[in-house]
């Protein structure tokens, strides 16, 4: 991902993303087109942590996978019917050619009939099987040690990344996560939470609670 953005790009309301992320799909639905696909993927974000749970604890206004960046063209090529769309900062390129997806790490997939989006892929930094937090390059994971399954092999980002990534700029339901998820982790996963979070989000209230 390159630090300036491409001309161009469409701003919708929140209203209008709303209503064309209505209808995204779920966990099992991606992996079903995705079963046997040559790169590493994963679940990420809210819906990662409820297959972490082992059930649904809220509703999920959209649905994002992560891929290696050099994975995304096996993705892509398993949805020849839909239209893949780069978004960043508000905007959003339709048909994103390669300076959009240069510049973006976002990629939503739309149904070119109705416009409505169906899940979102994060394009991740990686150095081979190496997985590398795109907000600090320092933190670097194989792959292997990120990535759980639930008991039908759908695979999930480990919680404790997740919410990682939940912390920047934590909302109501990013706390109502963390709230609901922490019970759930082991001392382990604690501990590697709390060290991500001083290394990245130095200070962060979440730190307090960890700690208890």
């Amino acid at each position: 991902m390159t630090e300036s953005l491409p001309p161009g790009g469409v701003v919708h309301s929140a209203e209008e993303l709303d209503a064309r992320w209505a209808q995204a799909w779920r966990p099992e639905q991606v992996a079903e087109r995705l079963s046997g696909v040559s790169t590493t993927w994963c679940i990420a974000a809210g819906w990662a942590l409820d297959l972490f749970r082992g059930r649904q604890s809220r509703p999920h206004g959209d649905l994002e996978i992560a891929v290696p960046a050099a994975g995304f063209p096996a993705i892509r090529g398993r949805f020849p019917e839909y239209v893949f769309d780069a978004a960043g900062s508000g905007r959003v390129w339709p048909a994103a050619g390669a300076e959009a997806l240069a510049a973006t790490h976002q990629t939503w997939l739309r149904e070119p009939e109705t416009g409505r989006f169906l899940f979102d892929v994060f394009r991740e930094p990686h150095e081979g099987g190496t997985w590398i937090c795109r907000r600090d390059a320092s933190l670097r994971l194989p792959y292997d040690a990120i990535i759980e399954r639930t008991a039908d092999g759908i695979p999930y980002l480990a919680p404790e990344l997740v919410l990682l990534f939940k912390a920047k700029a934590t909302r109501p339901k990013d706390q109502a996560d963390f709230d609901g998820v922490l019970p759930l982790l082991s001392r382990a996963r604690r501990d590697a939470l709390s060290g991500w979070l001083e290394r990245v989000h130095p200070g962060h209230p979440w730190l307090a609670t960890l700690a208890g």
